[in-house]
């Protein structure tokens, strides 16, 4: 298991998560995807941020993502357990 802050790791790539008064650091992610035959594009949002402060997060919960609301879709547990990763819907 990491012993280290887990939010060393989030700092030079990271931008600002907030779900309810808990505030952190969180690596955002929007890979794009083209569906039915490069008709639609997708993206697809997640965010990787330390699991003690908002792993507890379920299906419906709101976060704030630099700046932008999000509702999260699932948190799926990285490894160790020491960082979650949210998939999220922009609101």
């Amino acid at each position: 298991m990491l012993t280290d802050d887990p939010s060393i790791y989030l700092a030079d790539f990271g931008v600002s998560l907030t779900a309810d008064a808990v505030s952190g650091t969180g690596i955002l992610d929007m890979p794009s995807e083209i569906l039915l035959d490069n008709q639609i594009i997708s993206t697809e949002y997640t965010v990787t941020c330390e699991a003690s402060k908002f792993g507890d997060l379920l299906y419906g919960s709101t976060i704030t993502v630099n700046g932008a609301a999000y509702i999260v879709r699932a948190a799926v547990l990285l490894n160790d357990g020491v960082f979650v990763q949210l998939s999220l819907q922009k609101v």
